[in-house]
This record gives C-alpha cells, sequence and structure tokens, in this order.
C-alpha cells in the first residue's frame, strides 16, 4: 500500500479524523498555517505542495500558473481563461465556486440543516432580522470546498453588492465528519454575509462564506479588505459594488463553505442535490 493510500485510510477513519482537525489548538494552527503558507520561497512552495498532494488529489491543469512562489499562492491560485464557463441564461443563479453539494432545499420556517439530524436556524447563522424574514420558507444550498479545489468565489449573477456583515468566531473544520458532531457548527465559526441585490429582478440573494481551521481569512475584493483573525475594522459595511454574473468577489485563504440563500419561489436546479460535484459557472438556482 502507498503512503498516500494509507494516510487517506487513516484520515478517513473518523474518530481520529476529529480528533487531529479539531482536536488541537484551532485557532493556533490557523494562524501558523497563515504565516507559513506566506513565505515566499519557490523551493520551500514545491516541497509544501508535494507533501499537500499526499492528503488531496490536487489538479492543477486549469492553473493559469503552474508554479508558485508560496503555498497560498498555490491555494488562491486563478485559473486559465474559459477553464469554468458561465451560464448566461438570465433565469438562472449560477454556483459562486466549486464545490461539493452538502445540506440543500427549502427552508423550513426558519430551521434548516447542516447535516442530517442536526439544524439550525437563520436566527443563529445570518443575525441580521431583515434577511431572516427574507429567507424565511425560502432556498438554501451549502456548498463546501475542499482544500484542492480553486478557492476563489464569485458573483452567482447580475446585480450589486449591497452589504456586508462580519461574524468573528471559531475555526472547527467544516468537513462532514466535524458537521455530524458538532451542533450548529456554521454558527459557530468566522463568516461574512455578504447580501447583493439581482438586476432586474430586485431580490435579494445572499451568500455566507464560512471559514474553517487553516482558512480564516475571507478576501473581499469589492471592499479591498481581508477578513481575518487580526481583523479590527468594522462588523457592518454598507457597499454598492456593481456586479455582473461571474465576476470575482474574492477567495478563502484554504477550502472551506459558502452557503447561498435565496427567497421563496426560487428553486434548485433538477440536478442539485447533497453529494454533487458542482463547478464555478454551473446553474445552481432557477428565478421565480
Amino acid at each position: 500500500m502507498s503512503l498516500r493510500s494509507e494516510l487517506t485510510r487513516i484520515l478517513h477513519q473518523e474518530d481520529i479524523n476529529f480528533l487531529l482537525t479539531n482536536r488541537i489548538p484551532r485557532r493556533l494552527v490557523t494562524r501558523f498555517v497563515g504565516w507559513f503558507s506566506k513565505i515566499e520561497n519557490p523551493v520551500l512552495a514545491r516541497a509544501s505542495i508535494a507533501v499537500w498532494r499526499l492528503f488531496a488529489d490536487l489538479d492543477l491543469s486549469d492553473a493559469k500558473l503552474q508554479s508558485f512562489r508560496s503555498l497560498h499562492a498555490c491555494f488562491t491560485r486563478e485559473l486559465k481563461p474559459g477553464a469554468r464557463p458561465v451560464d448566461v441564461d438570465p433565469r438562472v443563479l449560477v454556483s459562486p465556486c466549486d464545490a461539493i453539494v452538502g445540506a440543500c432545499g427549502a427552508v423550513r420556517g426558519t430551521e434548516l440543516l447542516q447535516a442530517k439530524g442536526f439544524p439550525y436556524t437563520l436566527q443563529d447563522l445570518l443575525v441580521d432580522p431583515a434577511l431572516i424574514e427574507a429567507y424565511r420558507d425560502g432556498l438554501y444550498v451549502t456548498l463546501r470546498l475542499t482544500s484542492s479545489m480553486y478557492h476563489r468565489f464569485h458573483a452567482p449573477y447580475d446585480g450589486a453588492v449591497e452589504h456586508v456583515t462580519y461574524i468573528s468566531g471559531d475555526t472547527w473544520n467544516v468537513n462532514p465528519i466535524a458537521l455530524k458532531r458538532v451542533a450548529k457548527l456554521f454558527c459557530k465559526n468566522e463568516r461574512a454575509v455578504i447580501r447583493t441585490r439581482l438586476a432586474g429582478t430586485g431580490h435579494v440573494v445572499t451568500l455566507v462564506p464560512i471559514a474553517a481551521i487553516l482558512v480564516a481569512g475571507i478576501r473581499l475584493h469589492f471592499l479591498d479588505i481581508t477578513m481575518n483573525m487580526n481583523y479590527r475594522g468594522a462588523a457592518e459595511m454598507d457597499c454598492d459594488a456593481t456586479v455582473r454574473k461571474g465576476d470575482e468577489l474574492g477567495w478563502f485563504e484554504h477550502g472551506s463553505t459558502i452557503i447561498v440563500f435565496a427567497p421563496p419561489r426560487f428553486r434548485l436546479c433538477e440536478d442539485i442535490r447533497e453529494g454533487t460535484l458542482v463547478r464555478f459557472g454551473r446553474a445552481l438556482m432557477h428565478l421565480p
């Protein structure tokens, strides 16, 4: 058995995976990895990427660059032009990122799922009373980015970014093992609530990027800031950034999760269900 196969087998044992990725000094480890990943040394970057490949199916074939000065540069890599065609149908929202679909479907009142048997509420996650009412009985889809995926995220539709709320928090792992064990996990972690208004229809669609262990850093281009454990800026930020479907909004410092919320009468595309692998630009939801 190869070293990679043996490491994968060990890490797929739920108890061991949970202990190694959660029962450690999460914030301290996250700060260290954040510092280490930004060291600009091509030799160190190549060695780090080689170790990374032992634990993940890292595919750089669609990356704009094939060599990197730091591990961080590889994490936040750009794609080759045309690598992700964006669905131009004005009747659909597209996926803002590459991801695996987690829990998704209708919000029941204000309750939704992070995993089977583990509910949480809009109040716990979004905080804002106006958004809680906007998505009562609405629609949601949880998009989980694995560590080896493309980590930038994009506008799902033409419109404007109106407001961002930054909520400081913990750095629990957000993999399926942790989601089955830690109640209201998404609501405990550091996150940004990004409110957008769709052009033409006026519907409010919200993206909630959620940081996690080794991540705890969300870059937002339209505000020219990076929100992380060192961030001491405003928690509530009004903005007026016009975006087109597919425009880049920002990136994670590593893999994590984005939850997309839409009002009632939106519906998921027929092939979007738990476990589906989606790419940025693929149709995700139908507008009313």
